[in-house]
């Protein structure tokens, strides 16, 4: 076995000696390129999905002839639409990389948690300018020759000046404080979990999630919540990979590997909904989540709703967890003081509601077009 080691040179560079020659890293992890050993290539990693792959062909020969021939010229038309092909599918592996590192970290996002406000203070009247508009209007009319009543003009025009920005900074400041009072007010309702003031503030939380969701009502110190699940199509069919000798492939993704992800997305929003709700109404302590999947319509052309999952979260059972490592189901499910969900062989299936009237009764009064508005 051939020695070999590593040294780190300028921040993005390394090069790297062994036996079978010298090779030179450029560029971060995520786009590097490796000149030098024979060959250059070009490497990028997204999370797990790492592939590498030659950035150009072996030795090159010079032509002796002034044109190619017809048969060195199809060649050459076929290099270049391998390489347009290996281009495009470097493209769509990247793109796939993404997807799923975005995919199996729904549930990693933070929220600020909602603090009391506080008005911005006071904004100070333009002095300069009120005491030029006064000067101007009291001057207008008078010679350039009548110095003493222009200057007794300006005196004038001063002390109304002092008074019209003395008002306008009591008017300002007034304003300021009713600002406050109402902000306080706000405050005094969200604190205490007023119904109708957590429910406003998590709907609007709420309108710029990825999976739409909606509160649905609020019981003491606890929040129900609706989540309105992705269908199975958010797990994309290929995931980026390298076959055995090395080269990138875009392979296709078993069904039970592609249920397991749709597990997790659906696993992901739940949380991160969870924890947003959380965050806006620190006075919740604990939340009800219900995921519902759209499941096309009935004869009537009414659309008709799946549950997904039913569980109960308490704020203090989220304390402590390692949410850059843990993947959701293990977070969901260890976290849970209450948990309905049926998956078999890695298969995230609709709860059977029978025996569940609250959960059937919700399912029909949700109405979709609403909750995705």
């Amino acid at each position: 076995m051939g020695l070999s080691f590593s040294v780190k040179l300028a921040p993005g560079v390394r090069v790297r000696a062994s036996s079978r020659g010298v090779r030179t890293s450029i560029g971060p992890r995520a786009a590097r390129v490796h000149v030098g050993g024979g060959r250059t290539s070009f490497s990028t990693g997204a999370g797990p999905f790492t592939y590498s792959t030659s950035a150009g062909g072996g030795s090159r020969r010079r032509s002796t002839a002034g044109r190619p021939s017809p048969a060195a010229y199809q060649r050459q038309l076929a290099a270049a639409a391998r390489a347009a092909e290996e281009a495009a599918k470097e493209e769509e592996a990247r793109r796939l990389a993404a997807m799923f590192a975005e995919l199996l970290s729904v549930h990693r996002a933070e929220f600020d948690r909602t603090r009391h406000p506080v008005a911005p203070p006071a904004p100070e009247p333009d002095v300069d300018a009120v005491r030029a508009r006064h000067r101007e209007a009291a001057t207008a009319g008078l010679g350039l020759f009548q110095r003493a009543a222009k200057e007794a003009a300006r005196r004038q025009a001063d002390v109304a000046a002092e008074a019209e920005i003395a008002a306008l900074w009591q008017e300002a400041q007034r304003q300021q404080a009713d600002l406050q009072a109402r902000l306080d007010e706000w405050w005094w309702a969200l604190s205490t979990n007023d119904p109708d003031t957590v429910i406003a503030a998590l709907a609007e939380a709420f309108e710029d999630n990825e999976a739409a969701a909606a509160p649905l009502g609020v019981d003491g110190d606890e929040v129900a919540l609706v989540v309105l699940a992705p269908p199975e199509t958010v797990v994309p069919e290929r995931m980026p990979a390298t076959t055995q000798a090395g080269n990138l492939s875009l392979r296709k993704l078993p069904k039970g590997e592609r249920a397991r992800l749709y597990t997790e997305a659906v696993m992901g929003h739940v949380l991160v909904t969870l924890k947003e709700a959380l965050a806006v109404a620190p006075a919740i302590r604990s939340a009800r989540v219900v995921a519902l999947r759209a499941a096309g319509t009935d004869a009537y052309g009414r659309p008709r709703l799946d549950c997904l999952l039913a569980g109960h979260w308490t704020r203090a059972a989220l304390t402590g967890v390692q949410w850059s490592t843990a993947d959701a189901s293990t977070i969901a499910r260890d976290t849970a003081a209450e948990l309905l969900v049926d998956v078999k062989a890695k298969e995230l299936r609709p709860l059977d509601l029978t025996g569940q009237p609250g959960l059937q009764a919700l399912l029909d009064v949700v109405d979709v077009d609403e909750l995705t508005a």
